[in-house]
Formats: structure tokens, sequence, C-alpha cells
């Protein structure tokens, strides 16, 4: 007999061999209708998976939303594979996981690649195989027999993977139905009970694409057919509405029909910013800049290239190095012969961060613990040496800026350090519109530190957290063991975006190993030396990434204080030219950004035109408006026009073309 606890509490003896699913049954009918898997200390399994052992249990039903939606995606996976193989006898099958928002499987098939003119046919097909209602039952084999059985198939990618997998490993096949015809796929699942679990409407084939075998360009190329699985239609429609809305606001296609920015291969990953894009970074810099000016920080400037051994103390060279750009520390060779350059020379590096760089300039002279808290603050440039095809517009590049600032402080000032910053991020994030959760970082397996030192400082953060308010459930707050920072723990802000999608972006971490690590000190109010802890934090994360964050929240259309063109004075008819400079120049010395369109050309096209190009603002003027001195304002996203004094124009487009920090300091001025 077993001992199998439950989550209250209770305990039931079963027999050996028991089920999850005989144990629903027990509890009652509702649990075993509703009952998809089971964790058995933990562990996510086959609701039939018999138990071996006394353990803890937990029955999973698809109120427990993400383990259901892996379960369901896994299954999504399985069911491709299958009926493609019913569909295109002769096609192999390699590998087919879950993903965030879906699945995908690799194939190889027999006569041509998979093109997405075939994915109706097999999404026909799963349909079918779901209504069959398979049961997926979990095998384990012998390496000697499962090879055998793939090669036999002619499964030879199944083989291979089946032979190199580790002694020991315990080798499970699932089988969708019974009998020796039944479909068979390799896989540590788990998987639910049988196909026909899943909603047959929940899931779509997306696109097709060229995937290695083993991600190794030297070896054959495969079809990979993607989809997107839900629990349910409804589900899986507002995902579909969320995937519209995003092609709708993706930053790449709106940077170049406003012309902010552009990406070529002559700078992988590096972005070519355009004028009307690097207002944008401006405004956003000059925002940023009175915020830490307000909160205490003083900014500085450091080196992009510093000495290896620099990194090497650090501890960036061990654990960082393949993801950082290195440069030999010598003149290269001129002549047409040799090698460009010798074995012998130093290395240096491109900053992938800018935190050591601060430590040197926090050692420069001796500090006193009257000096601390120390806030360094630095616009850093940084290059990181990501893979090419991990490359995605602003959201990931080799080279960005981050908003970067550390605090060195004494361990007395760490809460109220995060609590202040916890309040800073607050407020900026709220100036830009958005919601956010809080999440807290926790230890990862490989680290720096001990685990008294780790204790310490998890337990800070989460205290100040708490201090501020915001570890409660309408922030989001959430601990995530295992993601943390080799040398510390670390609040990450996710933002909202106007579509529901997250995007982690501040983060604050409290570290004592890189202080240790570069000797930073201070003296104490004991006379004796003491190390300072050292905060790391952002805000907007990296510029480009929060300005592509803030293209796809508002669909390009930014805030007017943050808009490169802030207004376009057009013209009806070319008898209003002078007065449209007018005009402009009038607008101009009030501080806003702002075009004239003078071109031969019908309203409605200049109207349609400016409204593409995301501008907040249009002034029509014609003759009637420069005899009058009036302008017809016709702001974005409005049917309406206003006639109104130039005056008034000006107090109107002014008030709102005001950076919110300064609209609110003036109203409290006011006040």
């Amino acid at each position: 007999m077993l001992s199998i606890t439950l989550p209250d509490g209770s305990v039931r003896e079963v027999a050996s061999g028991t089920t999850p699913a005989d144990i629903a049954a027990a509890i009652g009918p509702g649990l075993a209708k509703a009952a998809i898997a089971a964790r058995v200390d933990g562990e996510l399994r086959d609701i039939t998976r018999p138990l071996e052992a006394d353990a803890n249990l937990a029955l999973v039903t698809s109120r427990d939303e993400k383990d259901a939606l892996e379960l369901a995606r896994h299954d999504f996976a399985h069911v491709l594979a299958e009926a493609v193989q019913n569909l295109f006898p002769g096609t192999q099958i390699t590998f087919g996981p879950a993903t965030d928002d879906g699945f995908y499987y690799d194939f190889a098939p027999k006569d041509r690649p998979f093109t997405e003119e075939d994915l109706p046919a097999i999404e026909a097909e799963m349909r079918k195989v779901i209504a069959k209602d398979e049961p997926l039952i979990r095998e384990v084999w012998s390496r000697a027999d499962l090879i055998a059985r793939w090669r036999k198939q002619g499964e030879s990618f199944k083989a291979e993977w089946a032979a190199e997998l580790p002694d020991g490993e315990e080798l499970t096949v699932y089988r969708a139905g019974r009998g020796d015809d039944a479909w068979l796929d390799m896989c540590r699942g788990p998987h639910l009970a049988s196909t026909g679990k899943l909603d047959p409407q929940a899931f779509k084939l997306t696109r097709v694409s060229g995937a290695y075998w083993r991600g190794d360009q030297n070896n054959a190329m495969l079809s990979r057919i993607y989809g997107t699985g839900w629990l349910n239609k409804k589900q899986l429609d507002q995902h579909l509405f969320r995937l519209e809305e995003a092609a709708k606001r993706d930053h790449r296609k709106l940077g170049q029909e406003m012309d902010l920015f552009h990406l070529q291969a002559e700078a992988h990953g590096s972005v070519f910013w355009h004028p009307k894009g690097y207002m944008i970074w401006r405004e956003l810099e000059a925002y940023m800049r009175r915020a830490i000016d307000a909160a205490g920080y003083r900014e500085v400037k450091t080196p992009q290239v510093m000495d290896a051994r620099q990194w090497e103390q650090s501890g960036h060279w061990g654990k960082y190095r393949e993801n950082m750009f290195v440069i030999p520390d010598e003149v290269p060779n001129v002549e047409d012969e040799g090698p460009i350059v010798s074995n012998d020379a130093d290395w240096m590096a491109l900053k992938p961060m800018n935190c050591p760089a601060h430590v040197l300039i926090f050692r420069q002279g001796i500090k006193s613990y009257r000096d601390l808290p120390l806030r360094l603050y630095e616009n850093g440039c940084c290059h990181r040496n990501e893979p090419h095809g991990a490359l995605h517009g602003l959201m990931r590049v080799r080279q960005f800026t981050q908003d970067d600032a550390h605090i060195f402080c004494r361990e007395d000032q760490i809460v109220d350090e995060v609590q202040d910053f916890c309040r800073l991020a607050d407020r900026i994030y709220k100036d830009f519109g958005f919601t956010y959760s809080i999440k807290l970082a926790l230890r990862p397996d490989k680290r720096f530190g001990s685990d008294e030192m780790w204790d310490k400082a998890e337990s800070e953060l989460r205290d100040a957290v708490m201090r501020a308010g915001l570890a409660t459930e309408q922030y989001g707050w959430e601990e995530l063991p295992g993601e943390g920072a080799f040398y510390a723990p670390k609040l990450e802000w996710h933002l909202t975006d106007a579509i529901g999608r997250t995007w982690q972006v501040g983060t604050i971490q409290s570290d004592r190993v890189l202080p240790e690590r570069l000797d930073a000190s201070y003296v104490g109010e004991d006379g004796e030396r003491h190390r300072p802890v050292m905060l790391h934090r952002a805000i907007f994360g990296s510029y480009e990434r929060f300005i592509g964050i803030l293209i796809e929240h508002f669909a390009g259309k930014l805030p007017a204080w943050l808009a490169p063109v802030q207004a376009v004075v057009a013209t009806i008819v070319s008898d209003a030219d002078e007065y449209a400079g007018h005009v402009a120049a009038e607008l101009r010395q009030a501080g806003l950004r702002v075009d004239t369109d003078l071109r031969n050309e019908k309203i409605n096209y200049k109207v349609r035109e400016h409204s593409l190009a995301k501008v907040p603002n249009l002034l029509v003027v014609g003759k009637r408006e420069a005899d009058e001195g009036t302008v017809a304002l016709r702001q974005l996203g409005s049917d309406r026009q206003q006639v109104m004094t130039l005056a008034e124009a000006i107090a109107k487009l002014t008030g709102e073309a005001r950076a919110p920090d300064l609209a609110t300091a003036s109203a409290a001025t006011a006040a």
C-alpha cells in the first residue's frame, strides 16, 4: 500500500499501481471529469500513470491554466505530427515542443518541403485525429528495441537521437491508440489522457519555415510547421486578435512608415536613427535626466573598451565571454601578406554592461560612510554579441544604451534605497500610461557568493517592496526561483501594453559580489574599511527597446510631447503659403516641433498622408484663415475640425505637448 498526501493534508492509502485518475474518481465524479493531469512530488505527470511510491499528489484541472496549456500544446504538436504522416506517407518526424503561445514540429518530408498551402489540409486531418479520441499511452522501451523500431519505420532522425540519449535515461514512447499499427512518438511527456481532451476549434497552424536538424547548419534542412494552441476557441480568438493587432503595431513597420530608423546588414543589430526617431530618443533622455537629477543621481560617462583583465576580475570574462565582442590590443598588420593580428596581443572587450566601470569611479579617492549613498547614473552604450538569428528590430539588438545607474550604499541604507527606487519607477511608468507587475528573481544554480549572502539580499528586496505597498496581487507580485543574475537577486518590472502583452523592462539588483571582487570600500564610522553594497538599477532597460515598446503600445500615435513632429501646417491654396509660414514660426517660437506642407496637392491627400505619419496635430489654413488670423485644427484620431485663433491654438498645443513631469510641476506651481 502507498500513502498519498493530498494538498489539504489528508492522506489516502492506495494500492501500488493506482493512478491519479483513480484517486480523482474516488474523491468524486466531478473531479474525475475535470482532472487532466497530476503533480506527483511537484513533477507534472499523466493522469493515467501509475503511482510507484509514497508521494504528495495534486490533481491538475483546466483552472491550473499554465499546466493545462503546456499539456494541450504538447498534445497539439503530437497530433500535428500524426496528421502529417497520415497525409504525407514517408515523412520522417523529429521534435515537436510546446512554446509560449503554441507549438511546432520539425519534419523531413519525403518529396518536397511543406508550404503554407498545405496547412488547411493538415488542420482538417488534425481535427479527424482529435475526433477519434485516441488514448495517449505511455510506454517504457529499451534502447535497442526503440532504435530497431525507428529504423524499421525509416525514422533515421529518431533512431539517431535515441542512440545518443544518456545511458541510464528512461526512454519513453507515447502510443496514440491501441494496437500494433498505432502511431508512436518518442517523448518524455506528460500528455493528456487522449486526443479527444483537446478542443478541435482551439488551434490554428500559422506558418512554415526551414530549420536545420538539431540547429546545425551542416545538417539536413527540415520543414518546421508552427501552430498556436489554447484550451478553447475563445482563448484562440483572443490570441488571433492580439496577433492581428500586434502586426498592425509592429515597430519595424511603423518605424519605416514614420521615418524613425532603419537597420541593415552593414551593422547587424545596431540602429541607424533618423532625425525623427532620434528626436524621440532626445525627449526620453531629457525626461530621464530630469528624473534622476531630482532623485539625487550624479551622471557619469565611462569608456567603451576595457582591458580583458578587468572583465576577468569582475567575473564577466568567465561567465559572459561568449556574449562579448573582444578586440586585440595591437596595431593590425597593414601588409598584404600575413595575418591581420598576431597571437601575441592582449585582449580588450567592448563593454557589455557599465557596472565594473562605475566601481572604478567609486574607487577613485577615499569614500566615507558620510558619502553614501552615492548614486552614479550613465546613459551607457553597451555591446553584446547576440546571434544574428536572435536579433529583432529594436527589441533585441547588439548595440544599445541603458538608462543605467549604480547605487553604492551601506547595509543599513539598502531597504530605503530600493523603496525610493520603487517609488521613482512607479511614477515614471505611470507617466507613460503603463500598468505593471513586480517579480522577485531568486538565486540561480550557478552563482557567486554564499547562501547567507543570498538570503540577506533576497530578504532586503522583498522587504523594500512590501514597505512600498507593492507586494500585492494588484501589482502581480510573484517570486521566480532560479531567475536571478549570477551575482545578485533582482526585482523586475513587467509592463502591460495596450493589447495585453507584457514586457520586462525595469530592474534593481542587490549585489555584494562585485564590490568584493573589484575591491570597492569606504571608511566606516569606526574608522575601518567596509564593503559597500551595490544596487544595479534601470527603468527603461534600454532606450532602443523602450522606444520599440512605446511605438507598439501607442500604435505609432505617440503622446504629443514625444511625437517627432508635433504639428504640420498645411495649406489649402497657395495664396495661404505666407500665412502658413507665419503660423509655423509662431508655433516654433512657442517651443513646438513644426513642419509646413505647401505642396500643390489636395487637402484630403495631405490629411491622409500626415495621419499615416502619425502627426498628432494638423493645422489647415486657406485664404479665409489667412484673412481672419485663424487655423482649422485637426487632431489625429478625431474626425472633428476646430476653428480657432492662432493664439488659442498655440495655448492648446503647447499645453498638450508638455512632458508629463513638467506638466505636473507646472500644475503644482499654479496651485
